[in-house]
């Protein structure tokens, strides 16, 4: 079942975003119904995020779309939805949502799958320089200084690089070059020069962090890991299990040189697809 990106037909307004233009690249000369019938011709069964279902009904009713092509699609749509027992078990019930969800349980389960998303055992009790770490956090294990130049260890936690565009889209989803800035390498190579770093990046995007994988004592990959499990990490109280669930690739230019819709083609990834924290000594 096809199932197309977000307004790809019409602009549309998304609350905290604003209005967003349609995403018609390359098919801007033609008219509405013509670029629903493109999408109609090319396999498209569902068009996600549009507001104008007048078009379909309108070709539908003119004959410029059959109602049989429409039939192929709702079988595939609602062929998925049988698979998934929606049709047997349509409605969940709310006590029973309330009382699963944020339960001391499923808290303990959350906790337990982050603790295993980092690497390996550095010394315990140092003085501790940290940036992007909650202080409180930190002074439970060792004492935070506020210059590196008087630490024992540094631990910093770092966004995945992206830039600002216009479109408000872009804004909420990450966008732009997957490389950190010159100034930011050099301000991080000399942090990790000045003392032994732990360099945590949040991949919410699979940055290039060629650069950081040298000079840092420990660099990890995070989706969200609290603080102290982090540390716990970091200060040898657990292991760390992850698998990488993507390439991080070595460049821009060999993401730039890759095609879009193929995975795993860039030549020299940093860090492969599956790589593990035992992988990397």
């Amino acid at each position: 079942m096809v199932c197309t990106d977000f307004n790809v037909l019409t602009g549309m307004e998304i609350p905290g975003l604003g209005e967003l233009p349609p995403r018609n690249w390359g098919v801007e000369h033609l008219s509405l119904t013509e670029q629903l019938l493109a999408l109609l011709d090319a396999g498209v069964d569902q068009l996600g995020g549009e507001t104008r279902p007048d078009l379909l009904v309108r070709a539908v009713r003119d004959g410029s779309v059959a109602e049989d092509r429409i039939d192929t699609s709702v079988r595939r749509v609602l062929r998925d939805k049988f698979r998934l027992g929606l049709f047997e078990d349509p409605y969940t019930d709310p006590e029973a949502a309330e009382a699963l969800v944020g339960s001391p349980a499923t808290r303990e389960l959350g906790r337990r799958t982050q603790r295993r998303d980092t690497l390996r055992q550095l010394p315990e009790r140092p003085a501790v320089y940290v940036e992007n770490v909650d202080p409180a956090v930190a002074a439970r294990y060792g004492r935070v200084v506020d210059r590196p130049q008087d630490a024992d260890l540094a631990v910093v936690r770092l966004q995945a690089p992206y830039e600002q565009r216009e479109s408000p889209l872009e804004r909420h989803f990450h966008s732009g070059s997957l490389e950190f800035p010159a100034d930011e390498l050099r301000r991080l190579a000399e942090l990790c020069a000045t003392v032994p770093t732990a360099v945590d990046v949040f991949l919410d995007r699979p940055a290039v962090l060629t650069g950081l994988s040298d000079g840092a004592a420990l660099l990890t990959g995070s989706f969200g890991v609290h603080d102290d499990l982090l540390l716990d990490v970091v200060f040898g109280r657990s292991a760390a299990e992850g698998v990488l669930p993507f390439d991080l690739p070595s460049s821009m230019k060999e993401v730039e040189a890759s095609f879009e819709d193929v995975p795993f083609d860039t030549p020299n990834p940093l860090f492969r697809c599956g790589h593990r924290a035992a992988d990397h000594d």
